[in-house]
């Protein structure tokens, strides 16, 4: 298993489409990059991430990386749908360096590369979420999410 931090805005939409996709073993919600190494009720910095575990012989960055590009807005900054700042800022988040290469590779290859917002940093930090956001939108389906419904059970 492999392991990398997708960000895409509200976590709670993009946990429930992430572990949707062929390959990913399992999913947490947090937080990632932040300037503190707790949350205490504060975002210093972090993203709204998701740990996401995958098979590499199932998947790989290059396929996350598109699939994720289908439930953002790459070109956004500090925003997805109606949430706005910077803790809803789009990433991909890792400790393994081929990882950082891959989705730089893949940025790269799109046509408007030099517009992409999409962060690929060192993970630097991360932060599990409360339980409360864990898998949130399996318990209260109606709650917000800036991810069409139809995309959320796509992959199931």
């Amino acid at each position: 298993m492999e392991t990398v931090y997708l960000a895409g805005g509200c976590l709670w939409g993009v946990q429930a489409f992430i572990k949707t996709l062929p390959g990913v073993k399992a999913t947490e919600a947090g937080r990632a990059n932040g300037t503190s190494d707790t949350l205490d009720g504060r975002y210093d910095g972090y993203a709204e991430c998701v740990k996401t575990e995958f098979d590499p012989a199932v998947t790989s960055i290059d396929r996350l990386m598109d699939h994720l590009f289908k439930i953002i807005d790459p070109y956004s900054v500090d925003r997805q749908g109606e949430d706005v700042g910077r803790k809803y800022r789009t990433g991909l988040y890792s400790t393994d360096p081929e990882h950082l290469r891959e989705a730089e590779a893949f940025i790269h290859r799109r046509a408007d590369h030099a517009k992409i917002a999409v962060e690929v940093l060192l993970l630097t930090n991360y932060v599990r979420s409360a339980e409360e956001h864990q898998d949130r939108l399996d318990r209260c389906p109606d709650d917000y999410c800036h991810i069409p419904k139809e995309l959320l059970t796509k992959y199931q």
